[in-house]
């Protein structure tokens, strides 16, 4: 009898996976911080035989070079890969035994990379399950343009063909395990639900229900951004990550940290959004260890910068540089926990902002409509840090519009004023908030979600437009 294990990497929007028998199991595509998948093992009572990749991963660092020395497993990788380290090169067509009567089919499936390459879990030569990787996913497909803009459109029309392999050759019932698809940018759209078959894949994954042409045109049009760090992730993965380091940083105290700022280092802030508004070290930004961390602190450092964290507890810290560690983010210069008065010598050195609703806004907006013309109000600037993709189903008239990646290079594009700032939920927000409060701007951060500002009577607009 086999079994499959999922370890869900939420912050990455991510899936591992160990699957096996009563024996003997294979982790596919494991994360950086590996003793996940060992105390997977260990509760199972296995031991791994294989680590297998489906690719190399552009937005996390695989922990699967080092899993496999430590477990003395066969490391299985696409062999059109290109690697710079020993492993077990995999051809379309190759099985391999994982435990009794369970075999590991490996299948070719390029477009989210070239060499991309699924795995047939298959019980007494019946397939019950496909690791698809960056493949066929919920409802969607693996994005084609992270390897080379001049493939993208090549790798589209693979990811079509490539989904529609699977289906013909594998049985409705076939569990679909994909690793991306659950908030990865890797993904070319958000899963729709957590789990699928073949069987519910051919009813609605477009790339299954369109052409090609139509689906490879819809597919490149609803394209976002690339996360910036993604750029670091292929060229790590390749050279063959080292092994993780979780070990605690070093201690940092108030007049550490009031050193590191005055040095352009990065202090962040790991405490939520509300307490970061009330209070907080002036200069350090605010990334939430309960939030998407490890995208958005990677994606907006000066890469090689060194960040020094501050956390309510050891837990937090903890969870936070675990979350780092898997985008390349190894180890931090320092770190302090406790309460932000501990974090400096004087009073003055804390800072804070106020938050708001949309209605707070709306409320505003109706005051200066009605105010006397020749007493206007202070000026006020809506900013919305959404994604292109987003703002372009509706935004309120008159806002300014700098994706939150963005923010940090284009702050002088912001009019003078009250910056009051938004995303979709909150989150995205605060961090934008915290850049300019850093930088020493009056903002207000709106801590809502934009359904509200529908609702609130705001002037609103939609179209492709994300300049106004």
């Amino acid at each position: 009898m086999f079994f499959i294990d999922t370890l869900d990497l939420e912050g990455l929007g991510n899936r591992s996976y160990l699957a096996g028998g009563a024996r003997t199991a294979v982790a596919v595509d494991p994360p950086r911080d590996i003793d996940l998948v060992l105390a997977a093992a260990a509760r199972r009572g296995v031991r791994i035989s294989h680590v297998v990749e489906t690719h190399i991963h552009n937005d996390y660092v695989t922990g699967g070079r080092d899993l496999a020395r430590l477990t003395g497993a066969a490391y299985l990788v696409p062999a059109e890969a290109r690697v710079s380290f020993a492993r077990t090169p995999v051809q379309d067509g190759d099985t391999v035994t994982v435990d009794a009567g369970i075999t590991l089919r490996a299948l070719a499936t390029p477009g989210h990379t070239p060499h991309h390459t699924s795995y047939v879990l298959e019980e007494r030569g019946s397939a019950v399950a496909v690791f698809t990787g960056g493949s066929l996913l919920i409802g969607t497909v693996g994005r084609p343009d992270l390897v080379e803009p001049r493939l993208t459109e090549e790798l589209a029309r693979a990811q079509h063909a490539s989904a529609r392999r699977l289906a013909a050759e594998l049985p409705d019932e076939t569990e679909v395990l994909p690793t991306h698809g659950f908030g990865s940018f890797c993904a070319s759209a958000r899963a729709d639900g957590d789990a699928t078959t073949i069987g519910k894949e051919k009813a609605g994954n477009d790339a299954l229900v369109q052409d090609v042409d139509a689906f490879v045109s819809a597919l490149l049009a609803g394209l976002d951004d690339v996360p910036a760090y993604y750029a670091h992730m292929g060229p790590a993965n390749a050279a063959g990550p080292a092994p993780v380091d979780l070990t605690a940083p070093p201690v940092a105290d108030a007049a550490d940290i009031a050193a590191r700022l005055a040095a352009g280092e990065w202090v962040v802030d790991l405490r939520n959004r509300i307490a970061f508004a009330e209070g907080h070290v002036a200069g350090s930004f605010n990334f939430e260890a309960d939030g998407k961390i490890a995208t958005y602190l990677a994606w907006l450092i000066p890469w090689g910068k060194p960040v020094t964290l501050l956390a309510e507890s050891p837990d937090q810290l903890a969870r936070a540089q675990r979350e780092l560690a898997r985008v390349g983010i190894d180890r931090p210069a320092a770190a302090a926990t406790g309460e932000p008065a501990g974090w400096v010598s004087a009073p003055e050195q804390l800072r804070g902002f106020p938050r708001a609703t949309f209605a707070d806004l709306a409320d505003l907006a109706d005051a200066d409509a009605d105010a006397d013309a020749l007493h206007p109000s202070e000026h006020r600037i809506v900013l919305d840090v959404r994604r292109d993709s987003e703002r372009a189903e509706g935004w309120i008239k008159g806002s300014v519009h700098i994706p939150i990646h963005q923010l940090h290079r284009r702050q002088d594009e912001i009019p003078a004023g009250v910056v009051w700032v938004h995303c979709a939920g909150g989150m995205r927000a605060g961090i934008a908030a915290s850049l300019l409060d850093a930088a020493g701007r009056e903002v207000v951060a709106v801590d809502d979600s934009f359904d509200a500002a529908r609702r609130s009577g705001l002037p609103m607009a939609t179209g492709p437009r994300t300049d106004s």
